[in-house]
């Protein structure tokens, strides 16, 4: 399990309660002995997803989905590993805010079951961001070089750009922020007017507060309809908008 404080696991049990039905006090003690309602606890590989870093990415972006899918191992017996990376290796970036963030991870797709990828910085095509990184090349070069057998993409506002750039929404079903969205179809993309756009090993959302919904979905994917209600009830949050699927 990812490290958490006493209070997180506290109120995620808490959560667990009351989105299955069973007490508080009888979900801590069942998470405290392995024991499910069910079955015992699920042995299968960890659930290994890496979150994108690089200069200029946008703080919501990047942090709704990494705190729903970091939390989503409370509510699974499946273990969720959960890393920012960035491709220029271990280091410090500045997101569009001027949040400091540390990537402590190299680039290593070839590890990870979804390669997540936020968005940040279109509007301001000479800053740090999304225009600066295609301008660049070696970040879309990089996620066109990371396609391979089970490996999902998923990217989330003009996140989604960047594979674009890459050539890998070409011919596809998917989505982005709202005003991206010419841009994409311009350059091949099939756009769908949805929240959440699952086309198997490419996944999209909207923009910046999508976030959230593409990481409930992600969840509800890979790890069941329970792991994603117990989130929603941690949260506070209910996933919103349609999700079309191939």
């Amino acid at each position: 399990m990812n490290r958490r404080t006493v209070l997180r696991t506290a109120t995620a049990l808490g959560a667990a309660g009351i989105a299955t039905g069973i007490p508080a006090h009888t979900a801590a003690a069942a998470h405290a002995t392995g024991a499910t309602s069910a079955s015992k606890p699920d042995r299968r590989s960890p659930l290994r997803v890496q979150v994108v870093l690089f200069q200029g990415v946008e703080e919501l972006d990047l942090a709704a989905p990494y705190e729903v899918l970091a939390a989503s191992d409370h509510f699974t017996d499946r273990d969720v590993d959960v890393r920012y990376v960035a491709l220029d290796g271990p280091r410090t970036i500045t997101a569009a805010f001027g949040t400091r963030l540390r990537a402590d991870h190299r680039w290593a797709p070839e590890k990870a079951d979804l390669l997540v990828v936020p968005g940040g910085g279109y509007a301001r095509r000479e800053d740090p961001g999304v225009w600066a990184e295609i301008r660049r090349g070696a970040l879309p070069r990089a996620l066109a070089a990371a396609q391979r057998p089970g490996l999902t993409l998923a990217a989330l506002c003009t996140g989604v750009m960047l594979l674009s750039a890459a050539g890998v929404t070409r011919g596809r079903p998917c989505t982005t922020h709202h005003r991206a969205q010419s841009d994409l179809v311009e350059q091949g993309g099939v756009l769908k007017k949805a929240r959440v756009v699952d086309d198997g090993d490419l996944v999209t959302a909207g923009g910046v507060t999508s976030g959230l919904d593409l990481a409930l979905w992600l969840v509800r994917r890979e790890l069941g309809v329970d792991a994603a209600l117990g989130l929603e009830s941690m949260l506070e949050y209910e996933a919103r908008g349609t999700v079309w699927t191939s």
